[in-house]
């Protein structure tokens, strides 16, 4: 029998469905499943991959488009601005701990200015996808932190919005002047598209809408692919124009999108994060481990004390502090496509493997901290009692 890449294309779909299967058993996020697959399949891997690796760099692009599109689908223009008023000290105080420690980490390890640029974007932002999946499964949506940790993290995506493309435009043209140009002009588009979608976004949500689902999701997926096609090229990222596609819907439109892409966004997700791995090297991940590690210990006490302090600071008691600080502390999806718009504008090498170790290890932790977290507040907690009690003076 004569092996045809559909037959290459079929396993590889299947081992992804295998992974995903395992990681629903063990009761943690797939992405490190599908970074390690593709680490498995790729050069220097177990089972290197034949024809089927041009089909898996295509898909990986529509992944990362998907990927930020739905992003954007989550807040309207209005509810970004809104959110930013709302948690500009929390945000702030986010911004600084967790984005300073990748750049300083990227400049510490000789990389310059740029790639360190890019590790600061990787610590900063915490994982959404990995985030909702816990509150879901301990059943905390409800909580009274629940809206301090999501006013934190639409901070982070408003941040992210503001700061793609300055990355994309350095990541082209160097830190330079030339690349600042292009920066400045990036984000002068960003913020051009963001004042139209406050004011025009429900005339072009209205014009997208239709009852069938078939039309609706053609219209999607065209828009948003030309939209990042746009965006590549004036050198912007592609990342960036499908965040702001997804921005500029809102209402109804937004509603069904939301029903309609999920399917397609786990497919092209998956095959994303396969590619990442695809394209590393698994011998350059060892050397990469202690630095991740040391990343990973830091990151873990600013995102908790992060959402610790924000949590307290809006009046919830210690055990919804401690869920606040459990919920930050996991990187992920946006972690691996900055690591990816990295790899594709042939910056440093040694800044994927370590991306893929760092978020590996805290995809582990961040679920199980947050199992942990409720326990161990409420054990201070009575600790801290006891000690009370035992001071006080004695009743006469």
């Amino acid at each position: 029998m004569t092996e045809t890449p559909l037959v290459e294309l079929g396993a590889v779909i299947l081992g992804l469905a295998l992974l995903a299967r395992l990681a629903a058993r063990v009761g943690i996020p797939a992405i490190p499943f599908y970074l390690l697959g593709g680490l498995a399949v790729g050069e220097g891997g177990l089972v290197p991959l034949g024809a089927t690796e041009d089909f898996a760099r295509t898909g990986a692009e529509i992944g990362i488009v998907l990927l930020l599109f739905s992003l954007g689908l989550e807040y309207s223009a209005t509810e970004l601005f809104t959110a930013m008023r709302a948690s500009l000290p929390a945000g702030l105080l986010n911004l600084a701990a967790n984005y300073s420690v990748g750049l300083a980490a990227g400049l510490l390890l000789g990389w310059g200015l740029v790639p360190a640029m890019f590790l600061g974007g990787v610590t900063f932002v915490t994982s959404t996808g990995v985030m909702a999946q816990v509150m879901a499964d301990l059943r905390w949506t409800g909580n009274r932190e629940t809206p301090v940790v999501l006013s934190i993290s639409i901070m982070e995506d408003l941040t992210m919005v503001l700061y793609l493309p300055v990355l994309g435009a350095l990541a082209l043209g160097g830190a330079g002047l030339a690349g600042s140009l292009v920066a400045v002009t990036a984000v002068a588009a960003v913020s051009v598209i963001l004042i139209l979608a406050l004011r025009f976004e429900h005339a072009i949500s209205r014009a997208l809408y239709t009852r069938s689902d078939e039309a609706l999701l053609l219209s999607l997926l065209g828009i948003v692919v030309l939209a990042a096609g746009l965006a590549d090229s004036i050198r912007v990222s592609a990342a960036v124009g499908a965040l702001l596609a997804g921005i500029v819907l809102s209402g109804p439109t937004a509603d069904r999108a939301r029903g309609l892409l999920p399917p397609l966004r786990h497919l092209f997700a998956a095959i994303f994060f396969l590619f990442i791995g695809l394209e590393i090297d698994p011998a350059s991940i060892p050397p990469m481990v202690a630095p991740a590690l040391a990343l990973a210990a830091i990151g873990v006490v600013t995102k908790a004390g992060t959402g610790w302090w924000a949590a307290r600071a809006s009046g919830i008691g210690a055990a919804g502090q401690a869920r606040a600080a459990a919920l930050l502390i996991p990187r992920g999806e946006f972690s691996i496509a900055l690591a990816g718009l990295a790899v594709s504008a042939g910056l440093e090498p040694k800044l994927a493997p370590l991306t893929i170790a760092y978020v590996i290890v805290l995809v582990v932790i961040g679920p199980i901290a947050a199992r942990l977290a409720v326990p161990i507040a409420r054990g201070l907690q009575a600790r801290s009692a006891r000690r009370r009690a035992a001071q006080a003076p004695p009743v006469a």
